[in-house]
């Protein structure tokens, strides 16, 4: 790995090195077919200390599979029940300012994508960008905004990486990145929880270095809420593959000029740290409910 990059056409064989990949995973998993899959932000690992009959994989072990190198991502995937819900959770993922080439960071999504899953649910650590956001409050993505100056499906097409559409198409629709109705049954879940799920706008920049406060003036002109390094390009591979998506951000900071105090990942951890066990009990809840929308369509 590099800190170079460089944006070429995808190689021959990526599609065969995720098949791959995939086809290592489906080995360690025996039995078990995950139905929802699940990709964890900075300090939220706990959904996946509440699996149960967990297999645990690390990054390391699989084929081609990235590994990352930033604190508060485990780099793991860990599978198993949660609640009644057969699903597979990466317990942390790669960023591009690590210095991984777009399909390097979307690979894990697209390995994700060939286990036959349904459904994404995609959480990040976010700075809030909207006035009265709170650190610690989760909220759902209504809809995103892609700062970060590329596409990860950029090169040629690849038809085959339609798992769930039986097509990957060259041009496709995100008017509904994020399922509708997954939100709606997200906001009906949380309000069972105690707790209101507001829904907001993320938008993704490269990275590493916080944004400036004009910056952050700049994209709450752009109508973003919440400002993040990452889940834009999984959520373009994912809709590529027609996944459904649904995103969560944990806002773990004010975004730069809006807090009293300087920026720090220390601060981003700690703050999902303190809010991961309410994500965990959200998404127990919430599971269950998307898990028998997507079994009455099969």
């Amino acid at each position: 790995m590099t800190g170079v990059h460089r944006q070429v056409p995808k190689s021959v064989d990526y599609f065969d090195q995720v098949s791959e990949a995939a086809a290592f995973l489906r080995e360690k998993l025996s039995t078990l077919t995950p139905l929802i899959g699940i990709v964890l932000g900075s300090g939220l690992g706990a959904v996946a200390d509440a699996i149960t009959s967990p297999v645990v994989v690390a990054y390391g072990e699989i084929p081609h599979f990235p590994q990352s190198t930033v604190e508060g991502h485990s780099g793991r995937i860990v599978a198993g029940m949660l609640g009644p819900v057969p699903v597979v959770v990466m317990q942390g993922r790669v960023h591009f300012y690590e210095g991984y080439t777009p399909e390097q960071v979307t690979f894990p999504m697209r390995v994700l994508g060939a286990l036959g899953l349904k459904a994404v649910v995609l959480t990040n650590a976010a700075g809030g960008i909207q006035e009265g956001y709170r650190v610690g409050q989760l909220v759902a993505l209504a809809d995103h905004i892609n700062f970060m100056g590329w596409n990860p499906l950029i090169g040629p097409n690849e038809p085959r990486f339609g798992f769930a559409t039986g097509t990957g198409l060259r041009f496709f629709d995100m008017t509904e990145a994020y399922s509708k109705r997954l939100r709606a049954l997200a906001r009906e879940t949380a309000f069972g929880e105690g707790f209101a799920l507001e829904e907001g706008v993320y938008l993704a920049t490269p990275g590493p270095s916080f944004e400036t406060p004009a910056e952050v003036r700049a994209f709450r002109g752009l109508g973003a809420t919440l400002v993040g390094m990452s889940t834009v390009p999984e959520t373009i591979v994912a809709r590529h593959m027609g996944l459904e998506v649904l995103g969560i951000s944990c806002v773990t900071n004010l975004a730069a000029g809006l807090g009293g105090s300087q920026l720090s990942h220390e601060e981003v951890f700690e703050a999902g740290r303190q809010v991961e066990n309410r994500l965990a009990g959200l998404l127990t809840r919430l599971l269950p409910k998307v898990a028998g929308l997507l079994k009455a369509e099969s």
